[in-house]
């Protein structure tokens, strides 16, 4: 049986609510997985009576209520009492909201109530003033599926290209010293894995990206390729994984050499972010591997600086649910 999506508010007073509101009005014309909202519902009544979204809303108790509505209203999980947040203005109980959202959608999700989590943005620094102690969501939600962070890999996907930076929010320099022959292994087998079960995809075709300029220019730009990377990749071929590189970064993302692999693997966030942002700035999604669940995310923040004037681009949370679907399908195939 369809489970219905789990989509967390993100930070009411940013542009999640009016997303997922558009997100809603092209249910039918995308052919989205019914999903319900896990918030204050009033942050949504407001976002249609704002007259920025016409979305007719209904309060749910349960979430299996939400496959009946969703054809007729947007149903909200209702998990936190409290006026309307003002929309571009963050506040204590607003980032209060958000993460009881985050923590049950993802309750939700590995109870089996909710098929999948899409997780909108939050403001990680009114999160901190709360007491969150994570990086991100990816390592909250990793957490509480009882996985631990190192293997919660972070994905970028768009329609032409799927990335994955081994190292993540660290500074450029702690990047080297970071990138370890067992960091590329785990990356490179979570990537397999995933490609395989998500995307359906039955030989994955891996690319590794080298460090340095040139890919190190046979060790006189750097030899991280030759004392790090190589023999990473060598372990995986011989253990039958379709994986190639190093190869130079500037020569892996026109279109002819993306045609050659099904992700590629980075070593650090701006050289797999550059790429992504620059095809698929309003169609990209983070999806998380590694968990028993299936959590995808739009590729933005919650952009605060234009919350109520209606003109946020509902593309990317849409890509997000509808990568969550194609996620979740490939899943029950898989595991059938």
């Amino acid at each position: 049986m369809t489970k219905p999506f789990a989509l967390s508010c993100g930070d009411p007073a940013g542009i999640g609510p009016e997303i997922i509101c558009k997100s809603w009005l092209e249910r039918k014309s995308r052919g989205l997985r019914p999903f319900f909202v896990v918030g204050n519902v009033e942050d949504f009544k407001q976002a249609d009576g704002s007259g920025l979204c016409d979305v007719p809303i209904i309060k749910i108790s349960n979430p299996a209520d939400a496959i009946g509505a969703f054809d007729t209203a947007l149903p909200v999980f209702h998990i936190h009492d409290g006026e309307p947040t003002v929309p571009g203005k963050p506040s204590l109980d607003g980032a209060q909201c958000a993460l009881y959202a985050l923590e049950i959608a993802c309750g939700l999700a590995r109870s089996g109530d909710a098929g999948a989590i899409v997780t909108a943005p939050v403001s990680k620094s009114q999160l901190y003033k709360i007491g969150f102690r994570y990086p991100g969501q990816t390592e909250f939600v990793s957490e509480r599926c009882g996985i631990a962070r190192e293997n919660a890999v972070m994905m970028l996907a768009g329609p032409s290209l799927r990335v994955i930076p081994m190292t993540t929010h660290i500074a450029l320099k702690d990047v080297p010293s970071q990138l370890t022959r067992p960091l590329i292994i785990a990356r490179a087998k979570a990537a397999h894995k995933a490609l395989i079960r998500n995307f359906g995809i039955e030989n994955p075709r891996i690319a590794v990206a080298g460090l340095n300029p040139h890919a190190g220019e046979d060790g006189n730009l750097g030899d991280e390729e030759q004392s790090i990377m190589r023999p990473a990749i060598d372990e995986l071929l011989a253990e039958g994984f379709n994986i190639s590189g190093p190869f130079p970064a500037d020569t892996m993302f026109h279109e002819e050499a993306r045609s050659q692999y099904d992700v590629a693997l980075c070593a650090y966030h701006d050289q797999a972010l550059i790429p992504l942002k620059t095809l698929h700035f309003f169609d990209g999604v983070n999806v998380t591997l590694g968990l028993p669940i299936v959590r995808t995310s739009p590729d933005h923040g919650t952009a605060f600086s234009i919350a109520g004037q209606g003109i946020a681009d509902a593309r990317s949370m849409i890509a997000a649910i509808e990568m969550a679907g194609i996620a979740a399908s490939n899943r029950e195939k898989h595991d059938l």
